[in-house]
């Protein structure tokens, strides 16, 4: 068989929304997702234990192999998705990590996986200071579990504008992946593309195939494996230099069931059949520096086709367009927490610089689970306040169709923790918050104000001292 000129990259991004409480920093029993104990479990078992131990079809119908597809695909995890897995789900973490330093032996030392931003944030709604703590963040992260520095990094809904390019590469991030509405025009053959950042920094772009993407996620491809690697093929003029992919991790074995057969079986075809190069963006790039200059559509995301409307307005994106239900609750939401987070900034400005000679470059090194500048009880409190501040702009909560859904109740709730850390200002910023929530009304019938969902659903009911005793004893008899 001869080899192929031609690379193919696929990628998966996996992520779910966070579902810890943020007093005890666990997942709650959730009964939408039973059998299981919450989502987090289900989708563990319905994906990511089965894309590290993927089954090969056969003939006959019988399973030839398993592999784990993330040695052969480009990969990313959300950070709070890897610290749960971490912990209940060790063997799927350790076949993680396994899969990124086998790719990086097979691909001369460039791993498949990629960071993530720390949150899942929509940067470009962000300020710049938040956009570094959040690239940080994910870059310290990384480091600690694939044990080397990342040359590139996962933008949530590939959300980009030209600060979070700017940021990116002062960071020391050398790519990005985009989807092609987010260039003015795509560089030819596959290749990346050089943006040049409003610093005066430079990054690369990979742009991935909408169409192949695209009937990976939403149409026939993980039906037929064969069709899916013809497609490929066929896409393929002589001069394409690479096919890059790019889809939500969830799409193999969660929204499709036995999708990472296909995956596996295409993995298969293109290497051993077409003798195609399955490799990394990383890798590629090493051989194939970027020459081609592209111009930014920005803002922009992979998810809204109005940019990042669908984060901060009602745009007219939703999840069920069958459904009359207005989005308006969107810029309540967004309007009250960004009064709350300037609110959370001022406070911990003022207080924070008793214990720390910079407080911002203090928030910047605490990672969740790294050690910390200062042991006063005060000093602790302050940067877990702005841990929450951070938490508050998780895309989740905003991607859903309502108020009530169980995403923005999270974010409330991360607020409801925040305010508690307040100290002597929360009574005041409590008032006004809960005035600007007032804006928001759900889809509900009878409709319920933030207000009224905030204060039933994200304010504990019991009191939090009783709280962290009960969650402490519950550790200890999980330990013991």
């Amino acid at each position: 068989m001869e080899s192929s000129p031609l690379s193919t990259i696929i990628h998966g991004h996996f992520y779910q929304p966070p579902r810890d409480d943020p007093w005890l920093e666990m997942v709650e029993a959730q009964a939408s997702a039973r059998p299981y104990h919450d989502w987090n479990e289900r989708i563990e078992e319905e994906c990511y234990r089965a894309v590290v131990a993927a089954r090969l079809p056969g003939a006959g119908g019988r399973i030839s192999g398993i592999i784990n597809t993330l040695e052969f695909i480009s990969f990313n995890f959300g950070p709070t998705l890897l610290d749960w897995l971490e912990t209940k789900a060790p063997a799927t973490y350790r076949a993680i990590l396994e899969a990124d330093a086998r790719s990086a032996g097979r691909l001369g030392g460039h791993g498949n996986a990629i960071a993530q931003a720390y949150h899942h944030t929509i940067l470009p709604l962000a300020t710049r200071r938040d956009k570094v703590s959040e690239v940080r963040w994910g870059i310290a992260d990384f480091r600690k579990r694939f044990r080397r520095a990342p040359r590139g990094m996962w933008l949530p809904e590939t959300a980009v504008d030209g600060e979070t390019l700017d940021v990116l590469a002062q960071e020391g991030i050398v790519f990005t992946v985009v989807a092609p509405h987010q260039v003015v025009t795509p560089p030819p053959s596959g290749l990346p593309g050089l943006f040049r950042t409003p610093g005066g920094r430079s990054i690369a772009l990979f742009v991935y195939n909408g169409p192949l993407s695209h009937g990976v996620a939403f149409g026939p491809l993980l039906k037929d494996a064969d069709q899916w690697t013809l497609d490929v093929m066929e896409t393929s003029p002589e001069t394409q230099r690479l096919i890059s992919m790019a889809t939500d991790g969830e799409t193999y074995g969660h929204h499709h069931r036995f999708g990472e057969m296909a995956l596996a079986a295409v993995i298969e075809n293109l290497r051993h059949e077409f003798g195609v190069l399955v490799e990394n963006f990383s890798s590629f790039l090493s051989r194939n520096p970027p020459e081609h200059e592209v111009e930014l559509v920005e803002p922009s995301s992979w998810s809204c086709v109005h940019g990042v409307e669908r984060w901060r307005s009602d745009c007219g994106c939703k999840m069920d367009p069958s459904k009359e239900t207005q989005q308006e609750w969107k810029v309540g939401l967004r309007d009250a927490l960004e009064w709350l987070a300037s609110e959370i900034h001022r406070v911990f400005e003022v207080e924070a610089s008793a214990f720390f000679e910079d407080p911002w470059a203090a928030r910047d090194r605490v990672v969740p689970g790294a050690e910390t500048d200062s042991e006063d009880p005060r000093a602790l409190e302050l940067l877990e306040l702005e841990r929450q501040a951070l938490r508050l702009f998780t895309s989740c909560g905003w991607f859903f169709d309502d108020l009530a859904g169980i995403e923005p109740v999270q974010v409330l709730r991360y607020a409801a923790r925040a305010l508690e850390l307040l100290g002597a200002e929360r009574e005041e910023i409590e008032k006004g918050f809960l005035n600007r929530l007032d804006q928001a009304v759900s889809n509900e019938d009878p409709p319920r104000t933030g207000r009224d969902i905030f204060l039933e659903e994200a304010v504990p009911r019991i009191p939090t001292h009783l709280r962290v005793a009960g969650g402490a004893a519950l550790w200890e008899a999980v330990v013991e």
